[in-house]
């Protein structure tokens, strides 16, 4: 069993990010201390610090999540990706075309093998467009 003393340890001054202003002075303070090892004071307070700027920005900056078709053009274009190789993932290649011309909705099998097949994430292909 670990015996703990009072007198090792000092109070760490955390506290949370709330205010565009304490979000300001926590990013300067991380760019300060940016190359910190690991497992020093200041090693410590970066990652605590990083935590709660993340924390920030996920309930300030939420990113949305982009349109299913645009999705599918982008992850086309990575795996260079015909409209005919669409169509072998999704079935006909006319239904290539109007899914990308949003004239058809995506089905659930067609969701379910862009995911498996090109691994974009069913979350954004689930959403409506």
């Amino acid at each position: 069993m670990i015996k703990l003393t009072p007198t090792k340890f000092k109070k760490m001054e955390i506290k949370p990010i709330k205010t565009e202003q304490d979000y300001s002075d926590a990013l300067m303070r991380l760019e300060e201390i940016f190359d910190a090892k690991k497992g020093t004071k200041e090693g410590d307070e970066l990652e605590v610090l990083g935590i709660l700027i993340e924390k920030y920005e996920d309930e300030n900056f939420p990113i949305d999540l982009p349109d299913p078709i645009e999705a599918i053009k982008f992850r086309m274009e990575q795996m260079d990706y015909s409209q005919n190789d669409l169509a072998k993932v999704i079935g006909l290649k006319s239904r290539a075309s109007e899914i990308l011309n949003k004239k058809r909705k995506l089905s659930l099998e067609m969701i379910r093998n862009l995911h498996s097949i090109m691994k974009i994430p069913t979350e954004v292909l689930i959403q409506a467009y």
